[in-house]
């Protein structure tokens, strides 16, 4: 019986520890690549040959103004669940709320068009810099396919 204790105990602080370390990691990603979602699963097509579904990418926060054509980026668009990112094609200039701001024009590597973006009442032809959040850096392919199927499975996406 005290066998079946132990195992159990050692079990228990594997769990523990193992929690411990990603969320350290987690956090001190956060800190060092100035973005609050250093870590995004792809969830579509829309990037292929890029990135596939279920890949995972690494991102770092970046000034608007740091940001050049071909940059892949993601950003947060209203009314949907998840942050989309796409490659950067043009760099605009936009007058928003009476100053003067950089707008995006991004669409899929694998997509036909630019992408939309509702603002205000209106449809923008490119992605408000506020909308922007972070670039990305690094992709680790399809390590985050079973994150994605569980969430479908659960009805989370």
């Amino acid at each position: 019986m005290d066998e079946k204790i132990k195992n159990w105990k050692n079990d228990l602080a594997f769990i523990i520890i193992s929690l411990i370390v990603v969320f350290a990691i987690h956090n001190g990603l956060k800190i060092a690549l100035h973005t609050d979602s250093p870590l995004v699963i792809v969830v579509s097509g829309s990037m292929e040959p890029v990135f596939y579904r279920g890949d995972v990418v690494l991102l770092k926060g970046v000034k608007p103004e740091d940001i050049k054509i071909g940059d892949v980026v993601v950003y947060k668009r209203p009314y949907t669940k998840y942050p989309i990112i796409h490659r950067v094609r043009a760099i605009e200039k936009l007058v928003l709320n009476g100053k003067e701001e950089l707008c995006f024009v991004t669409w899929g590597d694998n997509n036909p068009a630019p992408d939309p973006y509702p603002y205000g009442g209106e449809i923008l032809p490119c992605v408000p810099q506020e909308a922007v959040e972070a670039k990305a850096l690094l992709v680790f392919p399809k390590i985050g396919l079973i994150p994605l199927e569980i969430r479908e499975r659960l009805g989370l996406t």
